[in-house]
Protein backbone atom coordinates (compact mmCIF):
# COMPACT_ATOMS: atom_id res chain seq x y z
CA UNK A 1 0.00 0.00 0.00
CA UNK A 2 1.31 3.19 -1.01
CA UNK A 3 2.89 5.76 1.98
CA UNK A 4 0.77 9.21 2.54
CA UNK A 5 2.25 12.06 0.77
CA UNK A 6 1.79 14.95 3.29
CA UNK A 7 2.17 18.06 1.59
CA UNK A 8 4.23 21.36 2.80
CA UNK A 9 4.89 19.25 6.10
CA UNK A 10 8.64 20.59 6.94
CA UNK A 11 9.51 18.89 10.32
CA UNK A 12 11.51 15.55 9.75
CA UNK A 13 10.19 14.06 13.01
CA UNK A 14 6.67 14.42 12.08
CA UNK A 15 6.94 12.88 8.28
CA UNK A 16 9.00 9.70 10.21
CA UNK A 17 6.17 9.18 12.90
CA UNK A 18 3.60 8.85 10.96
CA UNK A 19 5.47 6.90 8.28
CA UNK A 20 4.69 9.66 5.35
CA UNK A 21 6.05 9.05 1.75
CA UNK A 22 9.83 10.27 2.49
CA UNK A 23 13.17 10.00 -0.12
CA UNK A 24 15.89 9.08 1.82
CA UNK A 25 18.38 12.04 2.20
CA UNK A 26 20.69 10.84 5.00
CA UNK A 27 23.53 10.33 3.28
CA UNK A 28 23.60 13.70 3.27
CA UNK A 29 24.65 13.78 6.63
CA UNK A 30 27.73 11.71 5.96
CA UNK A 31 29.07 13.77 3.39
CA UNK A 32 28.75 16.68 4.88
CA UNK A 33 30.01 15.95 8.27
CA UNK A 34 32.68 14.13 6.76
CA UNK A 35 34.19 17.16 4.47
CA UNK A 36 34.84 18.67 7.66
CA UNK A 37 34.35 22.11 6.71
CA UNK A 38 33.54 24.50 9.15
CA UNK A 39 30.83 26.80 7.75
CA UNK A 40 28.70 25.53 4.77
CA UNK A 41 26.69 27.81 2.66
CA UNK A 42 24.31 25.78 0.20
CA UNK A 43 22.40 27.74 -2.31
CA UNK A 44 18.97 25.92 -4.04
CA UNK A 45 15.72 26.82 -5.41
CA UNK A 46 12.52 27.51 -2.78
CA UNK A 47 10.56 23.77 -2.31
CA UNK A 48 13.91 21.54 -3.00
CA UNK A 49 14.03 20.00 1.03
CA UNK A 50 16.00 22.46 2.22
CA UNK A 51 13.93 23.30 5.65
CA UNK A 52 13.23 19.55 5.50
CA UNK A 53 17.14 18.61 5.49
CA UNK A 54 18.07 21.62 7.92
CA UNK A 55 15.11 19.97 10.38
CA UNK A 56 17.00 16.48 10.01
CA UNK A 57 20.46 17.57 10.86
CA UNK A 58 19.28 19.37 13.97
CA UNK A 59 17.33 15.88 14.75
CA UNK A 60 20.20 13.77 14.15
CA UNK A 61 22.74 15.76 15.87
CA UNK A 62 21.22 17.66 18.84
CA UNK A 63 21.08 16.55 22.27
CA UNK A 64 17.43 17.26 22.66
CA UNK A 65 16.77 14.49 20.54
CA UNK A 66 19.92 11.82 22.38
CA UNK A 67 16.89 9.25 22.19
CA UNK A 68 15.67 10.05 18.86
CA UNK A 69 17.25 7.01 17.17
CA UNK A 70 14.18 5.96 15.95
CA UNK A 71 13.78 8.65 13.51
CA UNK A 72 16.56 7.73 11.33
CA UNK A 73 16.16 3.31 11.49
CA UNK A 74 15.90 1.78 8.47
CA UNK A 75 17.87 4.75 6.76
CA UNK A 76 21.01 4.71 5.14
CA UNK A 77 22.58 7.01 7.97
CA UNK A 78 21.52 4.13 10.24
CA UNK A 79 23.61 1.63 8.66
CA UNK A 80 27.13 2.74 10.41
CA UNK A 81 27.91 2.27 13.71
CA UNK A 82 29.45 5.36 14.17
CA UNK A 83 26.74 7.51 13.36
CA UNK A 84 24.27 5.62 15.62
CA UNK A 85 26.59 6.96 18.70
CA UNK A 86 27.23 10.46 17.23
CA UNK A 87 23.03 10.92 16.48
CA UNK A 88 21.98 12.95 20.16
CA UNK A 89 25.28 14.32 20.77
CA UNK A 90 25.77 17.85 20.12
CA UNK A 91 23.73 21.17 21.28
CA UNK A 92 22.76 22.80 18.28
CA UNK A 93 21.44 26.02 17.24
CA UNK A 94 18.30 26.44 14.60
CA UNK A 95 16.91 28.90 13.17
CA UNK A 96 14.91 30.08 10.23
CA UNK A 97 15.29 33.59 8.23
CA UNK A 98 12.57 32.41 6.07
CA UNK A 99 9.15 34.49 7.39
CA UNK A 100 11.81 37.81 7.80
CA UNK A 101 9.88 39.45 5.26
CA UNK A 102 9.02 43.16 6.60
CA UNK A 103 9.51 46.67 4.65
CA UNK A 104 11.68 48.25 6.31
CA UNK A 105 14.81 48.06 7.74
CA UNK A 106 13.41 48.55 11.74
CA UNK A 107 11.11 45.96 10.82
CA UNK A 108 13.39 43.20 9.77
CA UNK A 109 15.84 43.90 12.93
CA UNK A 110 13.42 43.69 14.77
CA UNK A 111 11.91 40.42 13.72
CA UNK A 112 15.47 39.13 13.68
CA UNK A 113 15.66 40.37 17.72
CA UNK A 114 12.31 38.34 18.12
CA UNK A 115 13.60 35.45 16.91
CA UNK A 116 17.01 35.75 19.07
CA UNK A 117 14.64 36.66 22.00
CA UNK A 118 12.61 33.20 21.38
CA UNK A 119 16.20 31.18 21.24
CA UNK A 120 17.04 32.39 24.54
CA UNK A 121 13.46 32.18 26.09
CA UNK A 122 14.08 28.37 24.94
CA UNK A 123 17.30 27.69 26.91
CA UNK A 124 16.33 30.00 30.30
CA UNK A 125 17.30 26.67 31.88
CA UNK A 126 20.97 28.14 31.94
CA UNK A 127 19.69 30.94 34.27
CA UNK A 128 19.31 28.47 36.44
CA UNK A 129 22.38 27.81 39.18
CA UNK A 130 25.83 29.59 39.12
CA UNK A 131 26.99 28.31 35.26
CA UNK A 132 26.66 32.00 34.58
CA UNK A 133 27.82 35.35 37.07
CA UNK A 134 25.46 37.88 38.02
CA UNK A 135 26.84 40.18 35.65
CA UNK A 136 26.37 37.47 32.52
CA UNK A 137 22.82 36.59 33.68
CA UNK A 138 22.27 40.61 33.41
CA UNK A 139 23.47 40.31 29.73
CA UNK A 140 21.61 37.37 29.03
CA UNK A 141 18.46 39.36 30.04
CA UNK A 142 19.52 42.17 27.76
CA UNK A 143 18.67 39.63 24.54
CA UNK A 144 15.22 40.96 24.10
CA UNK A 145 12.40 42.71 21.27
CA UNK A 146 14.09 46.39 21.89
CA UNK A 147 17.92 45.23 22.53
CA UNK A 148 20.50 47.07 20.50
CA UNK A 149 21.75 46.40 17.48
CA UNK A 150 25.50 45.77 19.05
CA UNK A 151 23.98 43.20 21.62
CA UNK A 152 22.02 41.35 18.57
CA UNK A 153 24.95 40.98 16.14
CA UNK A 154 26.78 38.86 19.39
CA UNK A 155 23.42 37.30 20.60
CA UNK A 156 24.27 33.67 19.02
CA UNK A 157 28.02 34.02 19.71
CA UNK A 158 27.32 34.47 23.45
CA UNK A 159 24.49 31.79 22.99
CA UNK A 160 27.27 29.45 21.77
CA UNK A 161 29.45 29.94 24.89
CA UNK A 162 26.39 29.68 27.01
CA UNK A 163 25.59 26.51 25.53
CA UNK A 164 29.37 25.33 25.24
CA UNK A 165 29.78 25.65 29.01
CA UNK A 166 26.65 24.26 29.84
CA UNK A 167 27.41 20.88 27.87
CA UNK A 168 31.48 21.16 27.23
CA UNK A 169 31.06 20.66 23.82
CA UNK A 170 31.10 23.27 20.65
CA UNK A 171 27.72 23.79 19.04
CA UNK A 172 26.49 23.03 15.26
CA UNK A 173 24.57 26.40 14.03
CA UNK A 174 21.81 25.75 11.46
CA UNK A 175 20.52 28.78 9.69
CA UNK A 176 17.69 28.50 7.42
CA UNK A 177 16.94 30.69 4.29
CA UNK A 178 19.87 33.18 5.45
CA UNK A 179 19.21 35.37 2.24
CA UNK A 180 15.28 36.24 2.44
CA UNK A 181 15.62 39.36 4.42
CA UNK A 182 18.33 40.07 1.93
CA UNK A 183 16.25 39.89 -1.16
CA UNK A 184 13.20 42.04 0.59
CA UNK A 185 15.91 44.85 1.65
CA UNK A 186 16.18 44.94 -2.32
CA UNK A 187 12.83 44.92 -3.22
CA UNK A 188 12.14 47.27 -0.24
CA UNK A 189 14.78 49.39 -1.11
CA UNK A 190 17.17 49.46 2.03
CA UNK A 191 19.74 47.01 1.27
CA UNK A 192 22.70 49.19 2.28
CA UNK A 193 21.45 49.49 5.83
CA UNK A 194 20.50 45.65 6.38
CA UNK A 195 24.19 44.84 4.58
CA UNK A 196 25.66 46.88 7.49
CA UNK A 197 23.64 44.46 10.32
CA UNK A 198 23.96 41.32 8.55
CA UNK A 199 27.84 41.65 7.80
CA UNK A 200 28.06 41.93 11.69
CA UNK A 201 26.10 39.19 12.48
CA UNK A 202 27.76 36.90 10.44
CA UNK A 203 31.42 37.88 11.19
CA UNK A 204 31.17 36.86 14.97
CA UNK A 205 28.79 33.78 14.83
CA UNK A 206 30.72 32.09 11.82
CA UNK A 207 34.48 33.44 12.08
CA UNK A 208 35.16 34.96 15.31
CA UNK A 209 32.76 32.00 17.15
CA UNK A 210 36.02 29.76 19.16
CA UNK A 211 32.44 27.73 20.51
CA UNK A 212 31.13 26.77 16.99
CA UNK A 213 32.02 22.78 15.45
CA UNK A 214 30.32 23.57 12.79
CA UNK A 215 28.00 25.75 11.02
CA UNK A 216 25.53 25.05 7.44
CA UNK A 217 23.14 28.02 5.78
CA UNK A 218 20.83 27.72 3.38
CA UNK A 219 19.44 30.23 0.93
CA UNK A 220 18.28 30.69 -2.62
CA UNK A 221 20.95 32.64 -3.87
CA UNK A 222 24.76 33.10 -3.09
CA UNK A 223 25.03 36.47 -2.08
CA UNK A 224 28.61 38.18 -2.94
CA UNK A 225 31.13 37.78 -0.70
CA UNK A 226 31.77 41.59 -0.39
CA UNK A 227 28.48 42.20 0.93
CA UNK A 228 27.66 40.25 4.02
CA UNK A 229 30.43 37.46 3.80
CA UNK A 230 33.62 39.47 3.31
CA UNK A 231 35.09 38.68 6.89
CA UNK A 232 34.32 34.74 6.25
CA UNK A 233 37.59 32.77 5.08
CA UNK A 234 36.26 29.93 6.23
CA UNK A 235 33.35 29.84 4.13
CA UNK A 236 32.55 26.67 1.59
CA UNK A 237 30.01 28.07 -0.76
CA UNK A 238 28.09 24.94 -2.44
CA UNK A 239 25.52 26.27 -5.60
CA UNK A 240 23.74 24.81 -8.03
CA UNK A 241 27.00 24.18 -10.63
CA UNK A 242 29.26 22.42 -7.60
CA UNK A 243 29.54 18.72 -7.38
CA UNK A 244 29.08 18.47 -3.62
CA UNK A 245 25.79 17.65 -2.82
CA UNK A 246 24.33 16.85 -5.84
CA UNK A 247 21.33 14.32 -4.95
CA UNK A 248 20.54 15.91 -1.41
CA UNK A 249 18.34 18.26 -2.53
CA UNK A 250 15.45 17.43 -4.60
CA UNK A 251 14.83 14.13 -6.52
CA UNK A 252 16.55 12.04 -9.08
CA UNK A 253 14.96 10.72 -12.21
CA UNK A 254 15.66 7.46 -10.14
CA UNK A 255 13.84 8.31 -7.14
CA UNK A 256 11.08 10.01 -9.19
CA UNK A 257 10.37 6.59 -11.34
CA UNK A 258 10.47 4.54 -7.61
CA UNK A 259 7.63 7.22 -6.20
CA UNK A 260 5.52 6.56 -9.71
CA UNK A 261 5.81 2.91 -9.32
CA UNK A 262 4.33 2.95 -5.53
CA UNK A 263 1.56 5.30 -6.55
CA UNK A 264 0.56 3.20 -9.50
CA UNK A 265 1.83 6.14 -12.31
CA UNK A 266 4.34 4.45 -13.93
CA UNK A 267 3.07 5.02 -17.25
CA UNK A 268 3.20 8.92 -16.60
CA UNK A 269 6.94 9.11 -16.59
CA UNK A 270 7.44 10.73 -19.98
CA UNK A 271 4.99 13.53 -18.96
CA UNK A 272 6.38 13.77 -15.69
CA UNK A 273 9.80 14.41 -16.95
CA UNK A 274 8.81 17.23 -19.38
CA UNK A 275 6.98 18.91 -17.10
CA UNK A 276 9.25 18.76 -14.05
CA UNK A 277 12.66 17.77 -14.68
CA UNK A 278 15.16 19.71 -16.10
CA UNK A 279 17.42 21.26 -13.04
CA UNK A 280 21.08 20.50 -13.14
CA UNK A 281 22.88 20.47 -9.74
CA UNK A 282 26.71 20.20 -10.18
CA UNK A 283 26.98 16.69 -12.68
CA UNK A 284 23.33 15.38 -12.35
CA UNK A 285 21.21 16.42 -15.39
CA UNK A 286 18.20 14.55 -13.60
CA UNK A 287 17.12 16.61 -10.64
CA UNK A 288 13.18 16.89 -10.13
CA UNK A 289 11.43 19.65 -7.92
CA UNK A 290 10.15 17.38 -5.36
CA UNK A 291 7.56 20.17 -4.64
CA UNK A 292 5.38 19.71 -7.76
CA UNK A 293 6.14 15.79 -7.59
CA UNK A 294 4.45 15.15 -4.23
CA UNK A 295 1.73 17.30 -5.25
CA UNK A 296 1.50 14.68 -8.73
CA UNK A 297 1.74 11.36 -6.76
CA UNK A 298 -1.23 13.17 -3.83
CA UNK A 299 -3.28 14.66 -6.44
CA UNK A 300 -2.51 11.87 -9.45
CA UNK A 301 -2.58 15.27 -12.46
CA UNK A 302 0.01 17.85 -14.03
CA UNK A 303 0.04 21.23 -13.19
CA UNK A 304 2.10 24.01 -11.87
CA UNK A 305 2.62 23.60 -8.59
CA UNK A 306 6.01 24.56 -8.10
CA UNK A 307 5.87 27.91 -10.10
CA UNK A 308 2.71 28.81 -8.07
CA UNK A 309 3.88 28.08 -4.49
CA UNK A 310 4.91 31.81 -4.13
CA UNK A 311 5.92 35.26 -5.52
CA UNK A 312 7.48 35.31 -8.38
CA UNK A 313 7.26 39.48 -7.84
CA UNK A 314 11.13 40.26 -7.96
CA UNK A 315 11.82 38.12 -11.66
CA UNK A 316 8.57 39.38 -12.86
CA UNK A 317 9.47 43.01 -12.21
CA UNK A 318 13.38 42.82 -13.36
CA UNK A 319 11.99 40.91 -16.64
CA UNK A 320 9.28 43.33 -17.45
CA UNK A 321 11.73 46.47 -16.65
CA UNK A 322 14.25 45.39 -17.98
CA UNK A 323 15.00 46.70 -21.81
CA UNK A 324 15.76 45.57 -25.04
CA UNK A 325 17.65 42.80 -25.16
CA UNK A 326 16.10 41.31 -21.98
CA UNK A 327 13.31 40.96 -23.26
CA UNK A 328 14.51 39.58 -26.83
CA UNK A 329 16.44 37.44 -24.61
CA UNK A 330 13.18 36.24 -23.16
CA UNK A 331 12.01 35.74 -26.06
CA UNK A 332 14.22 33.60 -27.72
CA UNK A 333 14.06 31.27 -23.99
CA UNK A 334 10.25 30.71 -24.37
CA UNK A 335 10.82 29.83 -28.38
CA UNK A 336 12.93 26.57 -26.69
CA UNK A 337 15.99 28.92 -27.71
CA UNK A 338 19.01 29.12 -25.30
CA UNK A 339 21.29 32.23 -23.87
CA UNK A 340 25.30 31.58 -23.91
CA UNK A 341 26.21 33.99 -21.26
CA UNK A 342 28.52 34.88 -18.33
CA UNK A 343 27.48 34.01 -14.88
CA UNK A 344 28.43 35.45 -11.46
CA UNK A 345 27.29 32.82 -8.94
CA UNK A 346 27.61 35.97 -6.34
CA UNK A 347 24.61 37.61 -6.72
CA UNK A 348 25.23 41.44 -6.35
CA UNK A 349 21.76 42.85 -5.64
CA UNK A 350 22.99 46.22 -6.78
CA UNK A 351 23.57 45.20 -10.08
CA UNK A 352 20.63 43.93 -11.16
CA UNK A 353 19.43 47.23 -12.00
CA UNK A 354 21.65 47.49 -14.58
CA UNK A 355 23.55 44.67 -15.16
CA UNK A 356 21.99 41.82 -17.28
CA UNK A 357 24.43 38.67 -16.86
CA UNK A 358 23.25 39.47 -12.79
CA UNK A 359 19.18 39.44 -13.95
CA UNK A 360 20.71 35.55 -16.40
CA UNK A 361 22.56 34.60 -12.74
CA UNK A 362 19.52 35.47 -10.19
CA UNK A 363 17.12 33.01 -12.40
CA UNK A 364 19.86 31.05 -12.72
CA UNK A 365 20.12 30.60 -8.87
CA UNK A 366 16.17 30.49 -8.29
CA UNK A 367 15.78 27.87 -10.96
CA UNK A 368 14.31 29.38 -13.69
CA UNK A 369 17.23 28.25 -16.02
CA UNK A 370 19.22 24.62 -16.60
CA UNK A 371 22.75 24.94 -17.57
CA UNK A 372 22.59 23.42 -21.07
CA UNK A 373 26.67 23.26 -21.49
CA UNK A 374 29.50 25.16 -19.77
CA UNK A 375 32.51 26.44 -21.91
CA UNK A 376 35.82 27.24 -19.93
CA UNK A 377 37.79 30.38 -22.22
CA UNK A 378 41.25 29.60 -21.04
CA UNK A 379 42.78 32.34 -22.62
CA UNK A 380 40.52 34.31 -20.63
CA UNK A 381 39.91 32.34 -17.19
CA UNK A 382 36.48 32.96 -16.71
CA UNK A 383 33.23 30.31 -17.79
CA UNK A 384 30.19 30.73 -20.23
CA UNK A 385 27.28 29.05 -20.15
CA UNK A 386 24.52 27.89 -21.92
CA UNK A 387 21.05 28.70 -20.30
CA UNK A 388 17.62 27.76 -21.10
CA UNK A 389 13.87 27.40 -19.36
CA UNK A 390 13.75 24.68 -17.09
CA UNK A 391 11.04 22.74 -18.51
CA UNK A 392 7.70 23.02 -19.06
CA UNK A 393 6.37 24.01 -15.71
CA UNK A 394 8.74 27.22 -15.82
CA UNK A 395 7.84 28.14 -19.34
CA UNK A 396 4.15 28.01 -18.19
CA UNK A 397 4.69 30.48 -15.29
CA UNK A 398 6.48 33.03 -17.96
CA UNK A 399 3.35 32.73 -20.00
CA UNK A 400 1.23 33.75 -17.33
CA UNK A 401 3.24 36.55 -16.11
CA UNK A 402 3.44 38.02 -19.19
CA UNK A 403 0.28 37.64 -19.92
CA UNK A 404 -0.68 39.46 -16.45
CA UNK A 405 1.63 42.50 -17.11
CA UNK A 406 -1.11 43.25 -19.58
CA UNK A 407 -4.79 41.62 -17.88
CA UNK A 408 -4.01 43.52 -14.50
CA UNK A 409 -4.17 46.75 -16.09
CA UNK A 410 -7.05 46.32 -18.91
CA UNK A 411 -8.71 43.50 -20.89
CA UNK A 412 -8.20 46.18 -24.06
CA UNK A 413 -4.77 44.29 -24.93
CA UNK A 414 -6.38 40.84 -25.95
CA UNK A 415 -9.56 42.38 -28.08
CA UNK A 416 -6.17 44.71 -29.92
CA UNK A 417 -4.73 41.15 -30.62
CA UNK A 418 -8.16 40.19 -32.32
CA UNK A 419 -8.50 43.61 -34.43
CA UNK A 420 -4.45 42.82 -35.36
CA UNK A 421 -5.65 39.25 -36.75
CA UNK A 422 -8.78 40.89 -38.24
CA UNK A 423 -7.30 44.11 -39.87
CA UNK A 424 -9.19 46.53 -38.06
CA UNK A 425 -6.59 49.63 -37.49
CA UNK A 426 -9.49 51.55 -36.18
CA UNK A 427 -9.98 49.18 -33.50
CA UNK A 428 -6.48 48.73 -33.15
CA UNK A 429 -5.80 52.23 -32.69
CA UNK A 430 -8.21 52.58 -30.25
CA UNK A 431 -7.14 49.92 -27.97
CA UNK A 432 -3.55 50.36 -28.64
CA UNK A 433 -3.85 54.16 -26.72
CA UNK A 434 -5.84 52.53 -24.27
CA UNK A 435 -3.16 49.61 -23.63
CA UNK A 436 -0.46 51.91 -23.84
CA UNK A 437 -1.85 54.16 -21.54
CA UNK A 438 -2.56 52.06 -19.07
CA UNK A 439 0.82 50.09 -19.34
CA UNK A 440 4.11 52.36 -19.98
CA UNK A 441 4.17 53.58 -16.05
CA UNK A 442 4.62 49.33 -15.15
CA UNK A 443 7.48 49.47 -17.57
CA UNK A 444 8.94 52.26 -16.13
CA UNK A 445 11.58 51.46 -13.95
CA UNK A 446 11.21 54.76 -11.88
CA UNK A 447 14.85 55.69 -12.76
CA UNK A 448 14.84 58.29 -14.98
CA UNK A 449 13.38 56.78 -17.62
CA UNK A 450 13.58 59.25 -21.00
CA UNK A 451 10.45 59.55 -23.06
CA UNK A 452 12.51 58.07 -25.92
CA UNK A 453 13.48 55.13 -24.39
CA UNK A 454 10.16 54.13 -22.53
CA UNK A 455 8.28 53.25 -25.61
CA UNK A 456 11.18 50.87 -26.77
CA UNK A 457 10.56 49.25 -22.92
CA UNK A 458 6.97 49.09 -23.60
CA UNK A 459 6.43 48.02 -26.95
CA UNK A 460 9.25 44.88 -26.18
CA UNK A 461 7.04 43.92 -23.41
CA UNK A 462 3.83 44.38 -26.07
CA UNK A 463 5.66 41.78 -28.25
CA UNK A 464 6.55 39.14 -25.71
CA UNK A 465 2.64 39.23 -25.36
CA UNK A 466 1.80 38.73 -28.79
CA UNK A 467 4.51 35.80 -28.30
CA UNK A 468 2.08 33.91 -25.58
CA UNK A 469 -1.31 34.99 -27.02
CA UNK A 470 -0.61 34.00 -30.68
CA UNK A 471 1.43 30.55 -29.79
CA UNK A 472 0.49 27.66 -32.29
CA UNK A 473 -0.88 29.98 -34.44
CA UNK A 474 2.07 32.22 -35.93
CA UNK A 475 5.59 31.84 -35.27
CA UNK A 476 6.66 35.68 -34.03
CA UNK A 477 10.39 36.76 -34.04
CA UNK A 478 11.59 39.90 -33.18
CA UNK A 479 14.68 42.40 -34.46
CA UNK A 480 16.09 39.81 -36.73
CA UNK A 481 17.75 40.16 -40.21
CA UNK A 482 15.58 40.09 -43.64
CA UNK A 483 16.45 42.05 -46.63
CA UNK A 484 18.67 44.82 -45.71
CA UNK A 485 17.75 45.34 -41.96
CA UNK A 486 16.24 44.23 -38.85
CA UNK A 487 12.81 44.12 -38.48
CA UNK A 488 10.66 45.38 -35.19
CA UNK A 489 8.04 42.25 -35.24
CA UNK A 490 7.52 39.65 -37.33
CA UNK A 491 4.56 37.37 -37.05
CA UNK A 492 4.91 34.19 -39.55
CA UNK A 493 1.30 31.98 -40.05
CA UNK A 494 1.54 28.57 -39.67
CA UNK A 495 -1.17 27.54 -41.83
CA UNK A 496 -2.46 29.14 -45.19
CA UNK A 497 -5.58 30.89 -43.48
CA UNK A 498 -4.39 33.88 -42.21
CA UNK A 499 -1.59 36.56 -42.89
CA UNK A 500 1.84 37.14 -42.73
CA UNK A 501 2.14 40.82 -40.40
CA UNK A 502 5.00 42.94 -40.01
CA UNK A 503 5.20 45.61 -37.29
CA UNK A 504 7.54 48.29 -37.48
CA UNK A 505 7.32 50.60 -34.11
CA UNK A 506 8.69 53.99 -34.35
CA UNK A 507 9.07 57.04 -31.82
CA UNK A 508 7.94 60.62 -33.09
CA UNK A 509 11.20 62.54 -33.85
CA UNK A 510 10.16 66.74 -34.09
CA UNK A 511 13.25 67.16 -36.18
CA UNK A 512 12.18 65.00 -38.62
CA UNK A 513 8.36 64.55 -38.42
CA UNK A 514 6.08 66.82 -38.22
CA UNK A 515 3.19 64.85 -37.30
CA UNK A 516 2.66 61.32 -36.14
CA UNK A 517 1.69 60.80 -39.60
CA UNK A 518 4.36 61.15 -40.85
CA UNK A 519 6.31 58.93 -37.97
CA UNK A 520 3.75 56.29 -39.40
CA UNK A 521 4.91 56.55 -43.04
CA UNK A 522 8.54 56.71 -42.15
CA UNK A 523 7.89 53.20 -40.61
CA UNK A 524 6.07 52.44 -43.86
CA UNK A 525 8.84 52.94 -45.77
CA UNK A 526 11.69 51.40 -43.69
CA UNK A 527 9.67 48.00 -44.02
CA UNK A 528 9.97 48.56 -47.79
CA UNK A 529 13.30 49.90 -48.28
CA UNK A 530 14.88 47.51 -46.13
CA UNK A 531 12.72 44.36 -47.34
CA UNK A 532 11.76 43.30 -44.15
CA UNK A 533 9.15 41.10 -46.17
CA UNK A 534 12.04 38.93 -47.87
CA UNK A 535 12.26 35.85 -45.32
CA UNK A 536 8.60 35.55 -45.83
CA UNK A 537 9.09 35.54 -49.62
CA UNK A 538 11.64 33.17 -49.10
CA UNK A 539 9.61 31.02 -47.71
CA UNK A 540 6.66 30.81 -50.06
CA UNK A 541 4.40 33.88 -48.43
CA UNK A 542 3.09 35.78 -50.93
CA UNK A 543 3.26 39.88 -50.90
CA UNK A 544 -0.75 39.70 -50.83
CA UNK A 545 -0.89 37.77 -48.03
CA UNK A 546 1.73 39.95 -46.05
CA UNK A 547 0.14 42.92 -43.82
CA UNK A 548 2.79 45.43 -43.27
CA UNK A 549 1.65 48.40 -39.84
CA UNK A 550 3.73 51.47 -38.70
CA UNK A 551 3.18 52.09 -34.75
CA UNK A 552 4.14 55.73 -33.88
CA UNK A 553 4.77 56.89 -30.16
CA UNK A 554 4.92 60.13 -29.07
CA UNK A 555 4.97 60.04 -25.54
CA UNK A 556 1.89 57.99 -24.29
CA UNK A 557 -0.01 58.78 -27.46
CA UNK A 558 0.11 56.24 -30.32
CA UNK A 559 -0.70 56.02 -34.08
CA UNK A 560 -1.14 52.69 -36.29
CA UNK A 561 -1.51 52.83 -40.26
Amino acid sequence: MARTVGIGIQGFAKIRENQYFYVDKTDFIREWWESGDDVTLITRPRRFGKTLNMSMLEQFFSLEYADRGDLFRDLSIWKEEKYRRLQGTYPVISLSFANVKEGCYQSVVLRICQLLTDLYHQNDFLLQGKLLSEREKEEYCRVSMDMPEVVATMALHKMSEYLFRYYGKKVIILLDEYDTPLQEAYAGGYWKELVGFTRSLFNTTFKTNIYLERAIMTGITRVSKESVFSDLNNLEVVTTTSEKYETAFGFTGQEVREALAEYGFSGQMAKVKSWYDGFTFGNRRDIYNPWSILNFLDKGRLSAYWANTSSNSLVGRLIREGGKNVKMIMEDLLEGKTLHTRIDEQIVFEQLDYRESAIWSLLLASGYLRVENINFDEECGWEEYDLALTNKEVRLMFERMIREWFSDFTPAYNEFVKALLSGDVETMNEYMNHVALETFSSFDTGRKVSVNTEPERFYHGFVLGLLVELRGRYILTSNRESGYGRYDVLLEPVNDRDDAIIIEFKVFHPAKEKTLEDTVKAAHMQIEEKQYAAVLEAKGIQKSRTRKYGIAFEGKRVLIG
